[in-house]
């Protein structure tokens, strides 16, 4: 176990974290709109489905065989539909009223559990960050040092939730979203609808071709 691969592990999980996407959004939302509480819980349920997908990239880094394409393709249609039921309620929010958030999550902690095992850019976006950061220590690479990199991975986890827990609860992040609340939800729900189509259009040809088979 070299340093260099645990420092590629840990930078890996955080990047994994941080880069924006419609879980990014979501906890925009919950934490803006209903404290830093709620966008806490939504991180800690998250991060189940971090800890899922970033296993199975680092399985698949270290060579074992995949469990296949049919299951990623069923659950990316899955997460489709989700994705798109999100978009839809955020479309058709209207005003609640003087500082009522336009969205309320009842359960943020499972919202982010279900995100998070959900969340189609999960593997594929886990795979691109851990494959870049441990490319140069591939070599090194063994089942035996997996346990140790998703310790590391949950430490970067973890750093980096805390990091989006302190942003989302920053005062002035809070004002703006307040502000530019309607506009902010309408524009995610676009975005999340985005993502829907993006999750069905690439899982429909490989359940299309199961079927044929």
């Amino acid at each position: 176990m070299t340093g260099s691969m645990l420092a590629g592990a840990f930078l890996a999980a955080m990047f994994y974290v941080i880069i924006p996407g419609p879980a990014f959004l979501a906890l925009l939302g919950i934490g803006a709109g209903q404290g830093r509480k709620a966008g806490a819980m939504f991180l800690g349920g998250h991060l189940a489905g971090d800890l899922v997908w970033s296993t199975l990239a680092l399985v698949a880094i270290v060579g074992a065989n995949t469990i296949g394409t049919l299951v990623f393709d069923v659950l990316g249609l899955l997460c489709g539909f989700y994705l798109a039921w999100i978009g839809w309620t955020a479309l058709r929010a209207k005003p609640r009223g003087a500082d009522k958030p336009v969205l309320t999550v009842e359960r943020p902690l499972r919202r982010g559990l279900i995100f998070g095992l959900t969340n189609p850019k999960g593997y594929p976006v886990a795979l691109a960050t851990f494959t870049a950061l441990l490319a140069s220590s591939a070599s090194a690479l063994s089942f035996s040092t997996l346990p140790m990199l998703l310790a590391v991975s949950l430490f970067g986890f973890l750093l980096a939730d805390l990091f989006l827990i302190a942003i989302i609860g920053a005062s002035i992040v809070r004002r703006f979203y307040r502000k530019h609340e309607l506009a902010i939800v309408r524009m995610s729900g676009l975005l999340f609808m985005g993502f829907a189509v993006q999750a069905v259009w690439h899982a429909a040809p490989g359940l299309a071709s199961w079927r044929r088979a």
